[in-house]
This record gives C-alpha cells, structure tokens and sequence, in this order.
C-alpha cells in the first residue's frame, strides 16, 4: 500500500489546551473575593430596605462565578463552556432574586 493512501493517527491539533495559571493570577483572585467578601459584610450594615438580599445574592453570585472561572479552570475551557457558566450564573441568580422577592412581598410585617 503507498505511503500516502495511509490514514494517519497522529492528530492535527490537541485534544484540549491546558492553560497554566500562575500563582500571581490566583493571588489577584484571592484578594478580589476577599474584596467581595468585605463588600457584603459592608452591604449588610447599610439599610438598603427590600434590596439587601438582592445586593447580597448578587455579590455572591459574582463571587460564585469568579471561583468557577479561575479555581476551576472554567476560564481556559472550551468556549460554549464557559458560555453554559456564564448563563446558569445569571440564570440562577434570576430564580434566586425572584424568590427571594416573592417571600419578601408576601411576608405580613407586624
């Protein structure tokens, strides 16, 4: 059989890139939720009347989604990956934000 009529079974591009992460990189990262972590204690002193749970969801939800990008490697994923993140994050932090609400605008205060 000639050479060129041989399938070949080395592959043309990686089955997946690995991305290194740096220890700087998960520094900055660290120090950033701790920033978040700070920002809600900060938030949960300030009376924002019915939007205190919502600024509270939000912060952790941001927070949520930095931990999967960085400290799960999420970020050097495949992009539709990353993109199912992102939307299941927001997605989330809707139904969250909805119920919280509802229970919020049903409760008799006395």
């Amino acid at each position: 059989m000639p050479e060129d009529t041989k399938l070949s079974r080395e592959p043309t591009e990686p089955a997946h890139e690995h991305h290194e992460s740096s220890l700087t990189g998960y520094i900055v990262i660290w120090l950033i939720l701790l920033a978040g972590t700070a920002l809600t204690v900060i938030a949960a002193r300030i009376d924002l009347g019915r939007f205190n749970a919502a600024v509270a969801l939000t912060i952790a939800t941001i927070k949520a989604l930095l931990v999967a990008l960085f400290f799960m490697h999420i970020k050097g994923a495949h992009e539709k990956l990353l993109k199912l993140v992102v939307i299941s994050t927001i997605f989330f932090l809707f139904i969250l934000l909805t119920l919280s609400m509802a229970d919020y605008g049903t409760r008799t205060w006395s």
